[in-house]
């Protein structure tokens, strides 16, 4: 039974926070009641400076949010009103909620934090694309994402440290937050800024220069927010501003969750299947180098490097969203090693379907276009481990990623005419593939967790793969040893998508 007393003040309470609530009012609002004050004639002042600046930027300026950490309750308006605003599909979001812990027992801390895309001025996903699908406004600066041109093929996605582009499955492509361009040209507030109740997001000019951001931030403690990645990379332009002294121990709340990332089967079978393809190239050659003592018949390598390539080029075509448009990718070859990549496999592929038809009883004197055709294949190679090194993720550096590819090229080439020294090759690049095993921080848990079976299996094709290697006859070896080779490299590869380090803004659910 309740007290009188007790109840009497619950009741008090409870009124007052209606009361306090009933008060409280959104910038729609407040925006709303500005005009009518307007139309009564009360007032000729609407505030919208609390909101977005009423000029353009200057040179040297540009837009950029503006979080006060303090104000924000992590009440989700932001998403919802972005959500409806742009029309987005059930499980998209272009702007998120995410939670920061840190302190102790006795002082603990707890933050949320909003964020979408910090609009960087060194915009990772623009350098990118390999088909110009993103503009950067020159005089907003604000980084827009132009749907008609994508292609889905998602690189953007790897290449921004914040997890901002979406790919959107129903339509093929990827999406993302523009600031609300459209109504920030009209002199209207984006959604989220609108739909937030305690100002806590606003919209501001920027210097785009680290030492004058750095002086505009004083005298409140503002920079990028502290555990997210590595700002030097992109030099996003969102303020998050607090008067706060933030903890030392700040964590994202979801730092221990591991999250396997997807695993692109398509790419997994390219880069298996590519780097086998330029292998058999090069035991083209190897063999015709000793053409005089080997045995071996090499006149059928010319017709598997172009089956195996033709069907990893195939392949990577079901990676995109819209294939259709493909034709395109070129155009960012000035900045994307992927633009670079198709430009130079292309020319490949078109030499390695011409060189089974070559007359070989004429001799050495054809020998041109198989060099030609493997030069340009360790090309593309190299392009592909760009594509990976560019994302600046610690487990696909070039010291992990390049002997991962040219190491299948490698053993493949070795594995007609030496079949022990390919069979050591595939030794020492299992090995080497071990290391983040040991050493590294993302990619060791999830090898030891979710992806453990996957390591196993890898391990046991490659070793598998070694003894037949350097114990059966040379002729058996080649032909029962290339498909449990190419097996365990597809293991590899899907290990390589799999357990790389997943830079995001921290505390944001997995995307």
């Amino acid at each position: 039974m309740v007290a009188p007393k007790q109840k009497q003040s619950t009741l008090a309470l409870i009124a007052e926070l209606l009361a306090e609530q009933s008060r409280l009012q959104t910038p729609v609002a407040h925006a709303s009641q500005s005009f009518e004050q307007i139309k009564n004639h009360k007032s000729e002042i609407v505030n919208f400076r609390s909101l977005i600046p009423l000029t353009q930027p200057r040179p040297g300026e540009q837009y950029a949010f503006e979080v006060e950490l303090d104000s924000c309750t992590g009440c989700k308006s932001c998403v919802s009103a972005c959500h409806s605003l742009n029309g987005l599909d059930d499980q998209e979001t272009w702007r998120d909620v995410g939670l920061l812990v840190g302190g102790d027992r006795a002082h603990p801390f707890s933050q949320t934090v909003t964020t979408a895309c910090h609009h960087c001025a060194d915009p990772a996903c623009l350098h990118g694309c390999p088909v110009l699908a993103y503009e950067k406004d020159p005089l907003t600066g604000i980084v827009r994402h132009l749907d008609d041109q994508c292609i889905g093929c998602q690189y953007c996605v790897l290449k921004c440290p914040y997890d901002v582009p979406k790919y959107n499955e129903r339509l093929g492509i990827i999406r993302k937050c523009d600031m609300c361009h459209s109504r920030l040209a009209e002199g209207e507030a984006p959604a989220c800024v609108q739909a937030c109740p305690t100002s806590a997001i606003k919209i501001v000019t920027v210097f785009t220069s680290a030492p004058q951001l750095s002086a505009l931030n004083s005298p409140l403690t503002s920079s990028f927010l502290p555990t997210a990645p590595d700002p030097a990379y992109t030099q996003p332009t969102t303020r998050y501003v607090t008067a706060k002294k933030l903890p030392r121990n700040l964590a994202h709340a979801d730092a221990t969750t591991l999250r396997p990332q997807p695993a692109h089967w398509p790419l997994v079978v390219m880069l298996t299947l590519l780097p086998a393809a330029v292998g058999l190239q090069l035991a083209q050659l190897l063999s015709a180098a000793d053409l005089q003592r080997s045995t071996f018949n090499f006149h059928w390598l010319p017709s598997a490097a172009a089956a195996l390539g033709g069907l990893g080029l195939f392949a990577s075509l079901f990676h995109l969203g819209q294939p259709l448009r493909a034709w395109r990718i070129f155009l960012g070859w000035r900045k994307s090693w992927l633009s670079r990549e198709a430009l130079v496999f292309g020319p490949w592929f078109a030499l390695t379907a011409t060189i089974p038809l070559l007359d070989w009883s004429l001799g050495l004197g054809h020998w041109t276009l198989p060099v030609a055709a493997a030069a340009t294949g360790l090309l593309g190679l190299y392009c592909s481990v760009m594509i990976y090194v560019d994302t600046r993720r610690e487990f696909w550096r070039f010291a992990q990623t390049a002997p991962r590819f040219f190491g299948t090229a490698a053993v493949v080439a070795l594995a007609p005419l030496a079949p022990r020294a390919a069979a050591l090759a595939l030794l020492l690049k299992l090995a080497w593939e071990s290391r983040p095993f040991f050493h590294g921080a993302t990619s060791s848990r999830l090898f030891r967790g979710p992806l453990a079976r996957a390591v196993l299996t890898r391990v046991l094709l490659a070793l598998a793969t070694i003894v037949l290697l350097a114990a059966a006859p040379q002729f058996v070896t080649y032909w029962v040893t290339l498909p449990l080779l190419l097996t365990g490299e597809l293991a590899e590869r899907y290990l390589f998508f799999r357990a790389v380090d997943s830079p995001k803004m921290p505390g944001l659910p997995a995307a």
